[in-house]
């Protein structure tokens, strides 16, 4: 493990609580591990861990993250997501094979959507056409993919553009409609997706009440 990966780790061992580990395991579950470090303590210790080890370059980045990533505990897992928003400027899309294979192995929530939210959607807003256009084919695979974790995800990545004004409408509404006739009969795992759309639909309706899905 490297050094900075050895901080983190250890940072939020020292934060860990037993009464908020065995809480988050019943309420979250998922087959991870839970050190019960707070979410203030994991965002603290992302913050201590870029003033120890400055100016990492991309690729020591996202090596980090997967790094965090590697062992199934939850509060690494969500460190790494919170190394990954920190560090928006130097993401493009060459690492969306990356965060694809982190969403799949997330299936949770609490993981997923910050994922999609606050690195997904975020990252690519910020490309160039060209790279956009090969970041959307991407979005769009992933929304025709057999993993219900990936289909949540690309719903709620454009949130936070739509959020502000920005965004692309025409193509969320597309997925979005695709992605409920998808989901029809499928149970809870239905839900994940249909929760997703709900939530997106919820939110931009407080800034944007104009913007309707059509029937």
């Amino acid at each position: 493990m490297s050094d900075a990966a050895e901080f983190v780790d250890a940072a939020l061992q020292r934060e860990s609580s037993w009464e908020r580990a065995e809480a988050w395991e019943a309420q979250l579950g998922n087959g991870l591990s839970y050190y019960g470090a707070s979410v203030g303590a994991v965002r603290g210790t992302i913050r201590d861990a870029g003033r120890r080890y400055p100016k990492l370059s991309h690729d020591e980045i996202t090596a980090l993250s997967s790094e965090l990533w590697a062992v199934p505990v939850f509060e690494r897992r969500l460190a790494a997501v919170v190394l990954l928003q920190s560090n928006l400027r130097l993401l493009d899309n060459s690492d969306l094979t990356r965060l694809e294979g982190f969403v799949r192995s997330a299936r949770l929530r609490a993981l997923v959507d910050p994922l999609a939210v606050d690195v997904v959607g975020p990252m690519v807003e910020r490309l160039d056409a060209p790279l956009r256009v090969r970041a959307d084919a991407v979005l769009d695979r992933w929304a025709e993919d057999d993993d219900v974790w990936l289909r949540r995800a690309v719903v709620l990545s454009p949130l936070r553009a739509l959020r502000k004004g920005g965004g692309d409408w025409d193509r969320f509404v597309r997925r979005a409609k695709i992605l409920l006739e998808q989901s029809e009969g499928a149970g809870a795992e239905g839900d994940v997706v249909r929760e997703a759309v709900a939530l997106v639909l919820a939110e931009v309706a407080k800034t944007r009440p104009e913007l309707q899905l059509p029937p």
